[in-house]
């Protein structure tokens, strides 16, 4: 792991220089919960449960818009 440079919103961004990461640059801490694997796995599983995306949405605690998201790249 190497330090690359800063997001927007001045949180140092990293570079993973092994060739079997999913990802190539990533951010330690993120600030939206959202962006966090945790929820997004958390997100696909509701969602097989039957649950609704404001369900989803207000129990994770993050916008109806990025659950929505989340789900278009998982079936994609």
């Amino acid at each position: 792991m190497v330090k690359q440079s800063r997001s927007r919103a001045g949180k140092p961004r990293y570079k993973c220089r092994d060739r079997e990461c999913r990802r190539s640059t990533f951010i330690q801490a993120y600030s939206d919960r959202g962006y966090l694997p945790q929820v997004k796995q958390q997100i696909a599983d509701l969602a097989l449960n039957g649950s609704g995306i404001r369900d989803t949405a207000r129990v994770l605690r993050i916008s109806p818009t990025t659950v929505i998201e989340a789900l278009k790249k998982i079936v994609t």
